[in-house]
């Protein structure tokens, strides 16, 4: 059959390995001093598929030297990629500890100027996460008023309107006799028309409900109304917010720090914000000075998924240099004694793991002050990997 032909095979095969390897080793007095440098490599182990054909299987192992030889086919499978580590001077990096505010001059709140009840507007009460537009109608207030305040106000319009049906009627028969009456009585008696026109309007207007609009274009990022809620003065009711334009404020302890401050990243779960340092602000607040950073977003107009009031780290960069290795900061894991490390790649299935000492320098890499050249090949993809083989 086939497959006693192939295990034949293979048989022939280990024999013949097993004899060279004999030879090889089975000397006398030869010098010895290159042993040391004698590339270690694993035995192919033999696997039997389910179409009964043998395989070669080369697995990956931990060297006495803690080193890990890992075969191509291996290397390819996990993905693993190297980068040539970047020695040079940086800038040095602060870390501070700041919060997502909105941009004042692209977001904003509704406010009630008196008490009242609330009442859906045109398209009903606006909602959170709903796109809205500079002036739109977000709700209406009901002003708050006792039943002696609202039967005053009501018997003032009503005298108010009767004063002003007399004045039309005596301007219009003023205007029939022009040129009998001097035009100065003409003239009088339609000044008092229209004030008469705008007190009524006023007191008016005060009877009817007050409409709560959008200061500004954007997102509705909070919302604390309900049909029929009595609401008082000042009270906030909506915030609108625009997600494409907001900034960190960040608090720095240390004045000394902050001196030459330029671009810096935010550190989140999701991705990394690019910021723009905008300015100090001289009012200490919570015993610290705030740092405001501009958000600015990715070459596609793209920002990370934030929320206003979220917490973040900041890196930032300032005008001192220091120093060292730069690296990609998925290149930085751990060993079993809990060290920071990198693999270096050795050869082409060797690799070596280095402890090192390192330094944030922005979002998506480290800088190496101590234990790296900068010659050294870095694994850059898969680090972790490596860590788990035994």
């Amino acid at each position: 059959m086939q497959v006693d032909k192939n295990v034949s095979w293979v048989a022939t095969f280990i024999l013949l390995s097993a004899l060279t390897n004999n030879q090889a080793w089975a000397h006398g007095d030869e010098d010895h001093g290159d042993e040391s440098k004698a590339v270690v490599t694993a035995a192919p182990i033999l696997q039997k598929s389910v179409h009964g054909q043998i395989v070669m299987n080369e697995p990956s192992i931990r060297l006495s030297d803690g080193s890990v030889f890992m075969p191509k086919s291996v290397q390819r499978q996990l993905g693993l990629r190297t980068k040539l580590a970047q020695k040079g001077e940086f800038p040095l990096v602060i870390e501070l500890n700041g919060r997502v505010v909105a941009d004042p001059n692209a977001g904003g709140r509704v406010q009630t100027f008196q008490s009242g009840r609330l009442e859906a507007g045109p398209n009903g009460l606006a909602v959170l996460g709903q796109r809205v537009s500079k002036g739109q109608v977000l709700a209406y207030l009901q002003p708050a008023s006792s039943s002696i305040e609202r039967a005053t106000q009501q018997s003032t319009l009503a005298e108010l309107a009767s004063q002003e049906s007399v004045l039309e009627h005596r301007y219009a028969r003023l205007q029939q006799l022009e040129g009998s009456v001097p035009q100065k009585d003409i003239e009088q008696a339609g000044i008092e028309l229209n004030s008469f026109k705008k007190r009524r309007g006023a007191i008016g207007g005060s009877l009817s409900r007050e409409a709560l609009i959008a200061p500004v274009s954007g997102v509705v990022s909070a919302s604390n109304v309900a049909v029929g809620q009595v609401v008082d003065a000042r009270e906030v009711v909506f915030e609108v917010v625009d997600p494409q334009r907001l900034s960190v404020e960040a608090l720095a302890f240390d004045p000394l720090l902050i001196n030459g401050l330029g671009k810096a990243t935010a550190l989140l779960s999701n991705g990394t914000l690019n910021l723009s340092f905008v300015g100090v602000g001289l009012t200490l607040k919570e015993q610290a000075m705030p740092v405001l950073f501009k958000v600015e977003a990715a070459k596609d107009g793209t920002l990370p998924a934030v929320a206003v009031g979220q917490t973040v780290k900041v890196l930032a960069q300032t005008k001192a240099t220091k120093k060292g290795v730069a690296i990609p900061a998925v290149s930085v894991v751990r060993n079993t004694a809990n060290e920071t490390i990198v693999w270096v790649h050795e050869t082409a299935e060797h690799f070596e793991s280095r402890r090192v000492k390192t330094e944030p320098l922005d979002g998506d890499s480290v800088l190496v002050t101590n234990g790296l050249n900068g010659d050294e090949r870095i694994v850059v993809q898969g680090a972790s990997s490596l860590s788990q083989v035994r």
